[in-house]
């Protein structure tokens, strides 16, 4: 059981955006994603700035994001990294466990890691990411650096869309074929 508190929120203007671009897809047709919230027991509450101090999580999260994509079951979860250096310890194994069953049913999984420090944005492939963890659990790195990562698989902003992951996901899918 895992401890909440005010660092938990991190990863939230990251999570902004991204609920922003699922609004934008779900406006025009392309995507329908939906948010996972992580359920927590409160157990410390500021009543005066009513806010929560202190929570457990109630259960293992899976993953940020599970949707569709004209027919395609999709699910993601979008991390932040300060540095060049990805900590797959950022990665849970129950995590990977569940996007490994979700593409066994036919969906896709993958994961978006905002590079801040670089302002990059990167689509990073189940595949290529259970390379990585494979390469961790032989004894090897445990993590990945930004120069490891397919360069095709770096998203750029267009057409007011800020977080473009549907083009990575096209990409990912044609690896597939």
């Amino acid at each position: 059981m895992g401890t909440w508190n005010t660092r938990g929120l991190r990863g939230s203007a990251l999570e902004e955006l991204v609920n922003r671009t699922n609004d934008q897809y779900a406006k025009r047709g392309l995507a329908l994603m939906q948010k996972i919230p992580t359920p927590i027991t409160p157990v410390r509450i500021d009543k005066e700035h009513r806010h929560i101090t202190l929570a457990y999580f109630e259960q293992k999260s899976t993953v940020d994001y599970i949707g569709a994509v004209q027919g395609i079951p999709v699910c993601f979860d979008a991390k932040e990294c300060a540095v060049s250096t990805f900590p797959l310890a950022n990665v849970h194994p129950h995590q990977i466990q569940f996007m490994k069953d979700f593409e066994k049913q036919g969906g896709v999984s993958f994961l978006l890691i905002f590079f801040n420090h670089l302002d990059r944005l990167y689509y990073l492939r189940l595949e290529k990411l259970l390379q990585f963890w494979e390469r961790r659990e032989r004894g090897g790195r445990k993590s990945f650096t930004i120069h490891e990562l397919e360069t095709d698989f770096f998203l750029e902003s267009r057409g007011g869309i800020l977080i473009p992951y549907l083009d990575g996901l096209q990409k990912d899918l044609g690896m597939r074929d």
